[in-house]
């Protein structure tokens, strides 16, 4: 099968290309701000299936340019879905917890009412509406906290503080999971050839690591595997004021990726030692 990746800079991007039969194509080949360059080129490369893995992810920024992002993160998933939908073609769309409110305490359910609490995540529900309005064989799937070795991320973040400081204050009253981008990356690929066959699947679901955990207790593990001597001390997320609000309950249900499609909920500690290694290497 061969399926075409939006995306080739991103985490789960380059984790998607070490996969057989992807083609991964950058901002040259298709620019998110132009909806209907995406749609061309999907109609052009003739896939079997597609997935985006790209978005605009300035979570900050996007409060000053909402328009942008919402061109980016709604617009141009709705015109891939509906060029994937003309083609009779399997369609995976990566999406966010931000598209939830911010309180709460319970895991999420992928059909839990939606209320996004910053304008990155009303971009990203967009996306999601387009999508859904398609008609196509889809799968929506929502995750949070990417992790890997390459890009910008927290794992790297921690690493590089955690060797110039003796303590670090991060915040512990925003709980969830970071979600390792190649087990990401596996299970978009599945999906897209399991949709292939059976359409029925299609839908919206959760992919996220497990345990949950807050932020500072996800930095104490980063220090822990990686032998950092770095203290972390809690703080409430009222004492790191952002632009952007950010969630405090990022917890995903993922039952039914697992009931549906096979495709079991991560460690995210053992994701960790890998990308630690992979570092390392």
């Amino acid at each position: 099968m061969t399926i075409l990746v939006f995306g080739a800079t991103g985490q789960v991007a380059r984790e998607l290309a070490v996969h057989d039969g992807v083609t991964c194509l950058g901002r040259g080949a298709a620019d998110l701000s132009d909806p209907g360059a995406c749609a061309a080129a999907i109609r052009d490369h003739r896939p079997r299936a597609v997935i985006n893995a790209a978005a605009y992810t300035a979570v900050d920024k996007a409060e000053s340019e909402e328009d942008l992002a919402t061109v980016i993160n709604g617009a141009a998933p709705g015109a891939m879905a509906e060029a994937c939908a003309d083609l009779g073609i399997p369609f995976v769309h990566i999406s966010t917890d931000f598209v939830f409110e911010s309180t709460g305490e319970n895991p999420w359910q992928p059909d839990d009412p939606v209320a996004p609490p910053n304008a990155y995540g009303r971009s990203k529900r967009a996306g999601e509406e387009a999508v859904l309005a398609a008609g196509g064989v889809f799968a929506i799937l929502r995750t949070s906290w990417v992790v890997s070795a390459h890009g910008h991320n927290f794992v790297k973040t921690m690493l590089r503080l955690g060797a110039e400081r003796e303590s670090l204050t991060i915040v512990a009253d925003q709980i969830g999971a970071p979600t390792p981008a190649r087990d990401i990356a596996g299970a978009c690929v599945e999906m897209v050839h399991q949709l292939s066959l059976e359409p029925a699947k299609s839908g919206t679901y959760h992919l996220q690591g497990a345990p949950y955990v807050s932020w500072a207790g996800f930095a104490a593990e980063i220090f822990a595997q990686s032998g950092l001597a770095c203290a972390v001390a809690e703080i409430p997320t009222s004492d790191y004021p952002t632009p952007a609000v950010r969630p405090l309950n990022s917890r995903l249900d993922c039952t039914t990726l697992e009931t549906v499609f096979g495709i079991p909920q991560p460690d995210w500690r053992s994701g960790l030692r890998d990308i630690l290694k992979e570092l390392a290497e």
